[in-house]
């Protein structure tokens, strides 16, 4: 055993509760900065996602405009068959990429 002593471990502000009345002014203020950054950085990336998203729509639009003007389907039938195993499937309880699952 290690004599009831516990290790610590350097555990990122935001992953553990914060006892605020027990900071100093400058401590709250770099819990404050280190949160802040990590924000800055996930906003940073969720913008790029939705960016990517945006050209990845735009792009299918594209083509499913011009499958139009070629006077071809719409939606294939691969893709009827696959939208029907994901239903079919969602009425009998199997969930898939449901992203509340996780």
């Amino acid at each position: 055993m290690n004599g009831g002593k516990k290790k610590d471990k350097a555990v990122p502000p935001h992953e553990i509760y914060i006892d605020y009345s027990s900071k100093s002014d400058e401590e709250l203020r770099q819990i404050l900065d280190e949160l802040l950054k990590e924000e800055s950085k996930i906003s940073y990336q969720r913008r790029i996602l939705h960016g990517k998203i945006d050209l990845l729509r735009a792009e299918l639009v594209r083509r499913k405009k011009s499958r139009l003007r070629e006077g071809k389907s719409l939606v294939s039938d691969e893709e009827i068959r696959k939208l029907s195993e994901i239903l079919a499937g969602e009425a009998l309880g199997v969930r898939r990429n449901d992203p509340t699952a996780y």
